[in-house]
């Protein structure tokens, strides 16, 4: 009972979307243009670094909480905060509200993470960085992430339950996130520095 009410928590706080709230005010259709998604990256992309900032945290948040809530209502369920992580970048990604179309999950991906074990989060994410910057791709420092975390957990923790739950639903970011790596092989994806500039942002 305590890991349904975790994970019906989890994902309706991952259906709220900023992207979509931001790109109604702006009268922007984030399906329409860039990679299609309601997610940070495409707002960078078409509505500018202060939004996709804006969304980032957002994203990032309601993951947090979802975890912090899920532990502090259920403190002596095992696992409860990694099934409400979970549900919440499901939340995200597949809305309910909003037809299942949602983003890609990372950014949630990235709030669980942090609320999970910060300190791996921290080294994880550094790398991640490192890797975006020297490629110029966000999708391969997505890759590094959505990857490593469940591999961390799995190398330190005393089950490897949590981590088969986490790598499941990072099957699916990384599957959300295949046409960019199509897009890569053909030297059509949107690199970090010209999002950065503003070249692709909608007037």
């Amino acid at each position: 009972m305590f890991y349904c009410i975790a994970i019906l928590m989890g994902y309706l706080l991952g259906c709220s979307n900023m992207a979509l709230y931001l790109a109604k005010a702006r009268g922007v259709d984030l399906r329409a243009g860039g990679s299609g998604n309601l997610g940070a990256s495409n707002a960078a992309i078409l509505l500018g670094w202060r939004a996709a900032v804006l969304v980032a945290v957002h994203d990032v948040g309601k993951a947090v909480l979802a975890v912090i809530l899920a532990r502090m209502l259920f403190p002596e369920t095992e696992f409860i905060g990694v099934v409400a992580g979970v549900a919440a970048v499901l939340g995200h990604m597949f809305p309910v509200f909003m037809k299942f179309r949602g983003g890609k999950g990372f950014a949630s991906f990235i709030g669980m993470m942090f609320a999970l074990n910060w300190v791996a989060a921290l080294a994880i994410l550094g790398a991640a960085i490192l890797l975006t910057v020297i490629t110029d791709y966000l999708v391969l420092g997505t890759t590094l992430t959505v990857i490593a975390f469940p591999a961390w957990e799995a190398l330190t923790a005393h089950s490897w339950i949590p981590s088969l739950v986490m790598l499941a639903v990072s099957a699916v970011i990384l599957f959300k996130h295949r046409k960019n790596y199509v897009r890569i092989w053909n030297r059509t994806e949107i690199g970090l520095r010209s999002t950065i500039r503003g070249e692709h942002k909608v007037k």
